[in-house]
C-alpha cells in the first residue's frame, strides 16, 4: 500500500501560483477526477484546494509508479494546461508515514496561516466529501481522512491552540469592538477603503450581527463590489465626512501616503455630531487617523494596527505553547495509523507464514514423541517451548525486514518472494 501527497501552500508558493494550479469549484473537480480515474483506475485521490494550499492525497493497494512525483506532476500540468517548470519548484512530495503526518498537520491547523484557525476542520470535510461523491475514495483514503478528522477533533479537545483571536480583524472586533458594545446590529459601520483587510474586517462584524453598512472608495466600483457582497451600500469620498459623523464604527484601510483625517478634522466631525461612542479601527499602514484624535472626546476609540498586534502576538505566544501538545498527540497517531496500515500490507503474509511454522512444528513434534514415548509432561513442554523459541528466532530477521520495508510503502516484491519461498497460499 502507497499513500502520498503532492502540496503547493503557503510556504511553498506565493498566491499568483496557488491561484494556477487551484480547483476552485465543484464543477472543476469533477472535471479533475474524472481526468485522474481515466489515468489512474487502480488509485484514489482526494483534493484539497483552498486559498492557502492545493494539495492532491493519492493512495494505492497495488505496487505502481503512478503515485511518483514526476506522475503527480505531469497530471497537475495536463490538467491545468500549465507547463510544469512553472510551479514544480513550489510543490512539495511526501509519501508513506511524512503524508500521513502532513495530512494530520494540516487539518489540526499547525500548517496553517494563521495558527489554530478552525475553518479547515470544515475545507478538508468538504474536500473528503467531494471525493466520495465522484467515487474517487476507497478504503485507504478512507481510512486516512477518518483518522485525520478524529485527530483533529482530539487536538481541538486536548489543546487550548483553538483560543485566542491571532488576526488583526478578529482581534479588532472580538476582543476590541466587544468591549464597547455590546451589541452590532443597531449599529452603523463605516469602511474606508476596500481591500482584503477591509473585507477580512466585514466578515467578522457581520458574524457579529451588523447590518447597516457604507463604504467609501476613491474607486467607486471597489466599493460597490464589496457594499454588494456584504449587503451595504456606498457613498462618495467626498461626503466622508458627513459618513463619520452618522458612523458607530469605522473602519479605516487605505493606508494613504499622508493622514487621511487629521485632528482639526475630525474635531470639527464630533462638534456637528452628538458625540456617540465611535470605534475607531485604523489598519492602515501609515495610519490614516491622527493618533491625537482619540483624546477629542471620551467617546472616541482609536485603535491602530499597533495597539492590535501587541495583543495578536500575545494570543500567538499563547498558542505557541499548545504546539508542542499537538504535536505529541500527532505523533502517537500517525505511529498508530501506520502501524495498521502496516499490518495491511503485510499481517495476513506474516500470519499465514507463523501458521505454517507452527503446523510444520507440531507434525514434527508428534513424530519426534511417539519415537519417544518415555518422556514425561515436563520433558515433552521443554522441547516444545525450545522448538517454538527456535521458529520465533528463525522468523525473527525476515519479518522485521518486512515490517522496515513496509513503513516506505508496500513491499510487493518482498512479499511476493515470502510467498514463494515459504509456499505460502491465502
Amino acid at each position: 500500500m502507497n499513500v502520498v501527497v503532492l502540496s503547493c501552500n503557503h510556504h511553498s508558493a506565493g498566491l499568483e501560483i496557488r491561484e494556477k494550479l487551484a480547483f476552485p469549484s465543484e464543477e472543476k473537480l469533477s472535471l479533475a477526477y474524472a481526468h485522474w480515474q481515466k489515468q489512474h483506475p487502480e488509485s484514489e485521490l482526494v483534493l484539497l484546494s483552498t486559498c492557502n494550499r492545493v494539495e492532491l492525497y493519492a493512495a494505492a493497494d497495488v505496487e505502481t509508479q503512478r503515485l511518483s512525483p514526476d506522475h503527480l506532476i505531469r497530471f497537475v500540468s495536463e490538467f491545468h494546461n500549465l507547463p510544469s517548470d512553472e510551479f514544480v519548484s513550489s510543490v512539495l512530495y511526501h509519501h508513506g508515514e511524512k503524508a500521513v503526518e502532513h495530512l494530520f498537520e494540516v487539518v489540526c491547523s499547525l500548517d496553517s496561516m494563521v495558527l489554530g484557525e478552525p475553518q479547515i476542520v470544515q475545507q478538508v470535510k468538504e474536500a473528503y466529501r467531494v471525493a466520495h461523491v465522484n467515487n474517487a475514495c476507497g478504503l485507504l483514503t478512507n481510512m486516512l481522512f477518518q483518522q485525520a478528522l478524529k485527530v483533529s477533533g482530539q487536538v481541538r479537545t486536548q489543546t487550548k491552540l483553538s483560543e485566542g483571536r491571532v488576526s488583526i480583524a478578529s482581534v479588532a472586533v472580538g476582543d476590541f469592538a466587544r468591549s464597547i458594545f455590546n451589541r452590532f446590529d443597531n449599529k452603523t459601520v463605516l469602511v474606508i477603503g476596500a481591500g482584503e483587510m477591509a473585507e477580512e474586517t466585514l466578515r467578522y462584524l457581520k458574524d457579529e450581527g451588523v447590518r447597516n453598512i457604507v463604504v467609501v472608495n476613491r474607486h467607486r466600483e471597489r466599493a460597490d463590489a464589496l457594499a454588494e457582497k456584504f449587503g451595504g451600500t456606498t457613498d462618495s469620498f467626498d461626503n466622508l465626512d458627513n459618513c463619520m459623523k452618522r458612523a458607530d464604527v469605522i473602519v479605516s484601510t487605505t493606508g494613504a501616503a499622508s493622514t487621511l483625517v487629521d485632528y482639526e478634522r475630525f474635531r470639527r466631525v464630533r462638534a456637528e455630531s452628538d458625540r456617540h461612542p465611535v470605534f475607531i479601527l485604523d489598519l492602515g499602514a501609515p495610519r490614516d487617523f491622527a493618533h491625537e484624535i482619540a483624546d477629542i472626546d471620551d467617546n472616541v476609540f482609536l485603535y491602530d494596527i499597533d495597539a492590535l498586534e501587541a495583543t495578536c502576538e500575545q494570543n500567538r505566544q499563547n498558542r505557541m505553547s499548545e504546539v508542542r501538545k499537538a504535536r505529541q498527540i500527532i505523533t502517537v497517531q500517525t505511529e498508530r495509523f501506520m502501524q495498521e496500515f502496516y499490518h495491511r500490507a503485510t499481517g495476513p503474509v506474516i500470519q499465514r507464514l507463523r501458521e505454517q511454522m507452527g503446523e510444520i512444528s507440531r507434525n514434527e513434534l508428534d513424530i519426534l514423541f511417539r519415537r519417544l514415548p518415555d518422556l514425561d509432561s515436563a520433558e515433552r513442554a521443554a522441547i516444545e517451548k525450545t522448538v517454538h523459541r527456535i521458529i520465533n528466532k528463525l522468523l525473527h530477521p525476515p519479518l522485521e525486514t518486512l515490517k522496515g520495508e513496509a513503513r516506505s510503502g508496500t513491499p510487493h516484491g518482498l512479499l511476493d518472494a515470502i510467498r514463494r519461498l515459504f509456499n505460502l497460499t491465502d
